[in-house]
């Protein structure tokens, strides 16, 4: 695995790591809001080991990536910043994102960077107007940090009781930054929750693209989340001709958090149908 900077519009860079054979087909991992690449860590091993070259990228605003000095962190920036991501790739290449990540997946496809196949980790175009607020309420909940890393397990604990409360930290350690007063903040730009100029909407952005006619795609969607509902599913189905719903049981909106075994394994599996990895590619040059 290797760390990787790359460079987005704004003399900004994102930050990546880069696993596996940059000759294969590419998985490019974007994460959800509030997170950091290490929630694929996993998953980005995975399929590396089955072969895909994998890009796991932190969204601008997020982990190690720049923040937008302007807070523009809207769908149209993010889609600018995937096509930046994939002037790196060799061959086709899939999107796989979860909720923001997925959000910013759909909308780079409109926007002409349209990917050989299309993962969305429980995010569909209309989502839970209830489910979001409080998303968004857990999030802006601690603006002056935590004292502790057990003060922040704490409060996902408390918003999320059903998941098990880890044994160890190092994990929350990764999606949070100790400021210079010692305290411990989520590792993103508070901006983003506001998101800059939204511009044209996602729903009007799909209603008028062509890619939903022909990109083979995927829903994972967590049976227990209070993001999407199945009026959601449906309306999704209705604009996006081959998608696929994998329904993973046991698990809320961080659905490879919750069960990341089940979720490699739709994963894989899926894109082993639609982009197989191969071990001659036609677009390596030979001799």
């Amino acid at each position: 695995m290797t760390k990787i900077r790359i460079p987005v519009s704004g003399n900004l860079s994102i930050v990546a790591d880069e696993l596996g054979d940059p000759n294969a087909p590419t998985v490019i991992l974007g994460h959800g809001g509030g997170q950091t690449r290490h929630s694929w860590d996993r998953a980005g091993q995975e399929l590396a080991s089955a072969g895909y070259h994998v890009i796991n990228y932190d969204l601008l605003g997020h982990g190690e990536s720049d923040w937008e000095p302007d807070g523009d962190y809207s769908l149209q920036r993010r889609a600018g910043d995937l096509a930046s991501i994939t002037k790196r790739v060799r061959g086709p290449f899939a999107f796989v994102g979860a909720s923001l990540g997925g959000l910013s997946s759909m909308a780079a496809a409109c926007h002409g960077t349209v990917p050989a196949a299309l993962v969305l980790v429980d995010v569909v175009v209309r989502l839970s107007e209830s489910g979001v607020d409080r998303i968004v309420g857990f999030m802006s909940a601690n603006p002056n940090g935590f004292a502790s890393l057990e003060e922040a397990a704490d409060a996902i604990s408390a918003y999320y009781p059903d998941r098990k409360r880890p044994a160890r930290l190092d994990g929350l350690r990764k999606n949070l930054r100790e400021g210079s007063d010692g305290r411990f903040y989520w590792h993103w730009d508070p901006k983003f929750l506001t998101g800059g100029n939204p511009g044209i909407s996602l729903e009007e952005m799909i209603a008028a693209a062509d890619w939903t006619q022909s990109v083979p795609s995927l829903l994972v969607r967590g049976m227990k989340s209070d993001i999407v509902t199945d009026e959601g599913v449906d309306h999704l189905a209705e604009r996006i001709v081959h998608l696929e719903v994998a329904d993973i049981g046991g698990a809320g909106h961080m659905v490879a958090g919750d069960r990341n075994d089940l979720f490699n394994e739709a994963v894989i599996a899926f894109l082993g149908r639609v982009m197989p990895p191969r071990v001659s590619a036609p677009w390596q040059k030979q001799g």
